[in-house]
């Protein structure tokens, strides 16, 4: 029987799921609006890879505040990403121009992937080892959530007086969150019991010189390989769809909303998979899911058969996370986690989510959409077997034991 949660550790659960809520909602924010901002801004399909590039960069500079949090807290580097990431939105839907907006989102990115990490890691920390799993599974699918209602609403909003731009004011939603979470949110029992402790400050390559260095480069590849796949698979999948199927804003909506809620029961369930038949074996399946279901996406004709695509690849994007997030957070010690994490993720494995889409929008402009983001599937392939190569099994053991395998 699995261990059950206190009060405080349920709301907790809701204070981080409401959070990567939104995470979901921003990712697919922009791939929604994008024909749409294109059209506005008078963007070329090499501009649009080009703007991408340029917002997701933000994903690897968000580092220091993914690290600061081995210093400063999980609490502290979680309310404050939350209200720059609130600030940064508002500040997207005013923009008068393409510069502004990418600025804008750059840093809205930095913000959003600092909050996504640090929740991460707070339910490594802070949720018993028989449920780690399944916890971090389900705020992924919270994050799923947040992509479905964008997905739904964004071709209503879309029809408003402000167009693209509304979809952005509704992003401000999470103030109300902040002002919460302020008044209830704990520190991280974990990181309290290590703060207490005295410590050296650590140079920026300090993990490099100590027993982590090998784990944080196998893993910043394995992340690497995964974004370069898992970021261009949903972002562009209206311009092939528009583009190059001939489907209207409408539809889009209408297979984006119907894949995101079919793929939701399987994202609920990928991490009691995880904690139930171990890490290695679910990556297994969820990584295959991605792989087939991002290249039958890119492929078939039918708009039905490319929805049940969608669906699978959608889930794969999604649940792919919840894989790595659970050995980029179990295989490092409490004071280097946070560090590890910024490395991993964000300095080694984000350039591939900056890399991809000017790769795909250049290869759009002469080849179109699918034939672009069709060979981006050798990624997870290739990751998978990194993995399998790799990496421990880690699944319903204590942190204390699985720290620095």
């Amino acid at each position: 029987m699995a261990t059950p949660l206190t009060s405080y550790q349920r709301g907790l659960f809701l204070l981080l799921g409401v959070a990567t809520f939104f995470e979901g909602y921003d990712f697919m924010a922009l791939a929604q609006v994008l024909p749409n901002l294109r059209a506005d801004l008078g963007l070329s399909p090499f501009g649009a890879g080009v703007l991408f590039a340029v917002v997701n960069a933000g994903t690897v500079v968000a580092w220091p505040l993914v690290r600061v949090a081995d210093r400063w807290g999980r609490k502290r580097v979680l309310v404050i990403t939350i209200a720059g990431y609130t600030l940064m939105t508002l500040i997207s839907g005013f923009a008068p121009d393409v510069y502004t907006f990418g600025a804008a989102q750059f840093f809205a990115r930095v913000f959003l992937i600092g909050e996504w990490a640090v929740s991460m890691v707070y339910a490594a920390e802070a949720f018993p080892a028989d449920r780690r799993g399944h916890v971090i599974g389900v705020l992924q699918a919270f994050s799923s959530m947040g992509a479905i209602v964008c997905a739904g609403v964004t071709p209503l909003l879309l029809q408003a007086e402000y167009g693209w731009r509304t979809v952005y004011f509704v992003g401000v939603i999470p103030l109300v969150l902040l002002a919460w979470a302020r008044r209830g949110l704990q520190e991280s029992p974990r990181f309290a019991e290590v703060a207490a402790a005295p410590k050296a400050k650590g140079s920026f390559f300090a993990i490099f010189r100590g027993p982590h260095r090998r784990r944080v480069l196998q893993l910043g590849l394995i992340w690497f390989l995964t974004y370069a796949c898992s970021n261009t698979a949903i972002s562009f999948w209206k311009e092939f769809a528009v583009g190059d199927r001939g489907m209207t804003d409408g539809q889009v909506g209408a297979c984006l909303t119907i894949a995101a809620v079919g793929s939701l029961p399987l994202v609920f369930l990928s991490g009691k998979l995880l904690d139930r038949f171990g890490r290695r074996a679910g990556a297994v399946g969820i990584f295959l899911a991605t792989i087939g279901g991002v290249w039958f996406a890119y492929t078939l004709e039918s708009r039905w058969a490319l929805t049940v695509a969608l669906t699978f690849g959608v889930f794969g994007v999604s649940a792919v996370l919840p894989v790595l997030n659970a050995f980029t957070t179990e295989l490092f010690p409490t004071h280097a986690r946070g560090e590890a994490f910024a490395w991993s993720n964000n300095l080694l494995g984000r350039p591939g989510y900056v890399l991809a889409p000017l790769l795909v929008g250049a290869l759009a402009e002469a080849h179109g959409w699918g034939a672009a983001v069709r060979p981006t599937v050798l990624g997870p392939l290739v990751a998978l077997a990194l993995i399998l190569w790799w990496m421990p099994e880690t699944a319903g053991r204590e942190l204390e034991e699985t720290a620095g395998q």
